[in-house]
């Protein structure tokens, strides 16, 4: 097959979407397929270009194998709801163009968000005389409105009569989490489309994770967390969906009791929410935190092992919209994981019947604090912890789950 991947998130980018972009072109190039990424230029989490791509309009770069075709889009320093939305539009629009010049696909995968692409999929579809599958990571315009960031109003009603657009115009729809594909059943999209087509970890063939398999710690003590303190760890995007402030107030609550247990809270890594975090932290004067850059594959194995709990951390009123997909590489590195998410979510309905992970709602930091202090004597009990989520994970090995999904593009293939 000739399949085109149409997405805005691509390698070099570590975190979100970008990873899961990348492995799918991949692997369709490991079984013999024609493979286009019709990307953008990096910029996340950081909502910054680096300095090489700053002016270029097209591009196409040999990564790993894989064709990625570049196309110019606006980056703002700020991001808002309005210029989010120009952001997007813009990207849709030059690989809109440059796609119109390409071969014509077997298949057109679309990634999602921006939700623009699903219309603008429809109208290549026609003219290029084959059919696309919308893969959503992240159903926008719920999450716009659960965040505050949009309110209800004229602007909603466009959005999700565009969001309907693009999924009535689809061959496939398909989501990440079984919450997704009962959020398209309440939205109407018949039954024959939706598709099952979650985010998922490459076992094969690897060692088991260093937590199990035993390491020489170094990691924590050249940042300065001694042996005798509870490092627990946040690693990702800093943005409005996560709710990290949860983790500050959290913090003062511990420092207030006098941290007795020695808690130290990491927060490793980018995003547009990063600075005015930081401010606050040091405006509190919280010793307990400590803020880390983005850290590369080897240190993050390291930081996973080595912390004793690691954290999923979702903004009130979001968790029914999107499901993490850090958690998957936590389970993976048999991590044991905190959530902060509402219950009825995807995130704790994985964690119900299981016993990898505890949670807590996001508008109880004193219980968070308190969790953390509990834990933090339960030394054996969090291996154990680790232990069942790295068993968990397996369920979503890489070969399987991209293995149905060729499945799912040869069925609709032209």
């Amino acid at each position: 097959m000739r399949i085109y991947i149409w997405g805005i998130n691509y390698a070099p980018e570590q975190t979100g979407i970008a990873p899961y972009n990348k492995g799918m072109c991949e692997y369709f190039v490991e079984k013999g397929h024609e493979v286009r990424m019709v990307s953008t230029f990096s910029y996340y989490p950081d909502w910054k270009k680096r300095d090489e791509d700053r002016g270029k309009l097209y591009r196409t770069d040999d990564v790993d194998g894989v064709k990625v075709s570049r196309c110019w889009h606006y980056v703002p320093a700020k991001v808002s709801s309005l210029k989010r939305i120009i952001h997007e539009a813009t990207f849709v629009s030059t690989s809109f163009l440059r796609l119109l010049f390409m071969k014509r696909p077997n298949v057109l995968v679309v990634v999602s968000p921006p939700l623009l692409l699903g219309a603008a999929a429809w109208l290549l579809s026609r003219l290029k005389r084959c059919e696309y599958a919308m893969h959503v990571q992240d159903l926008q315009p719920d999450a716009a409105v659960g965040l505050g960031m949009l309110k209800p109003g004229l602007f909603i009603k466009m959005l999700y009569r565009l969001e309907a657009f693009g999924y009535w115009g689809a061959a496939k729809v398909s989501g990440i989490s079984d919450g997704m594909l009962d959020a398209y059943r309440r939205k109407r999209v018949s039954e024959e489309k939706i598709t099952f087509f979650p985010n998922w970890v490459d076992l094969a063939g690897k060692e088991k994770p260093l937590r199990i398999r035993g390491f020489e710690p170094s990691f924590m003590k050249s940042i300065g967390v001694g042996e005798d303190e509870f490092p627990v760890v946040y690693s990702g995007n800093i943005g409005i969906k996560q709710g990290l402030d949860i983790l500050l107030e959290a913090a003062e609550h511990l420092e207030k009791r006098g941290n007795p247990k020695r808690i130290r809270i990491i927060i490793a890594g980018q995003g547009a929410a990063k600075d005015d975090l930081v401010a606050r932290a040091e405006e509190r004067k919280l010793k307990s935190v400590v803020f880390l850059p983005l850290q590369d594959y080897d240190q993050y194995q390291l930081m996973l092992a080595e912390a004793k709990m690691t954290l999923v951390t979702q903004q009130k009123g979001t968790g029914q919209f999107f499901f993490p997909s850090k958690m998957l590489s936590l389970l993976s590195a048999a991590s044991p994981v905190l959530t902060v998410a509402d219950e009825g979510t995807e995130l704790v309905s994985a964690l119900e019947g299981s016993s990898f992970g505890v949670n807590v709602e996001p508008d109880f930091p004193d219980q968070l604090a308190d969790l953390l202090e509990a834990w933090s004597d339960k030394r054996e009990e969090l291996d154990e912890m680790g232990r069942s989520g790295y068993e968990w994970v397996r369920r979503f090995d890489r070969s399987k789950v991209l293995g149905d999904w060729e499945k799912t593009l040869e069925s609709i293939s032209r």
